[in-house]
């Protein structure tokens, strides 16, 4: 018994603390950090410096993901390719490169009721990067994960936009 207790206390907090976002959240945020919106729940197209995104959510069955196409597969190399599966290893962390209907995207994907303001905040912020480094540095932030065999460093380029990172200010 003494041994489960603490398994039982962490259980319950954890559901305490857990989230519950909705598609109107997300749209409330969506609306606070972009420069224009389109859309409806679960089905949203914004602009931030530019750069259109599409977020999706399925809120039965908790799902969701905001993505920002980059460029058409043919005009990929063999190397953008193997740059950009390297970068989903190593520092495109909590987004990824991927191709749907002959177009490359940064997206991220997670289920929606989990999220936190600031984790959206930064997933948005992490599909821009992913986008605007995609052939420099293939980057989602300026973290890497130890044994990252690109050619290019991050030192390399500086991201062109820094607006998303500052999203936080409310």
């Amino acid at each position: 018994m003494k041994k489960t207790l603490p398994f039982v206390v962490l259980f319950i907090s954890f559901i305490a603390i857990s989230q519950n976002t909705t598609n109107q959240i997300l749209g409330e945020i969506i609306q606070k950090v972009s420069e224009e919106t389109q859309g409806e729940d679960g089905r949203w197209q914004f602009v931030i410096e530019e750069r259109t995104f599409l977020c999706l959510t399925d809120q039965n069955n908790n799902r969701m993901r905001i993505m920002t196409p980059i460029t058409e597969v043919e005009n990929l190399s063999e190397e953008d390719l193997k740059n950009a599966l390297t970068a989903n290893f190593h520092t495109a962390l909590d987004v990824k490169y991927a191709i749907s209907n002959e177009i490359l995207w940064s997206v991220f994907i997670h289920p929606l009721k989990e999220l936190t303001e600031n984790q959206i905040i930064d997933a948005i912020s992490q599909v821009f990067y992913a986008a605007e480094t995609f052939g420099t540095i293939y980057s989602s932030t300026n973290l890497i994960f130890p044994g990252n065999t690109q050619n290019k460093e991050l030192d390399e380029v500086e991201p062109k936009n820094t607006k998303v990172l500052k999203l936080q200010k409310g």
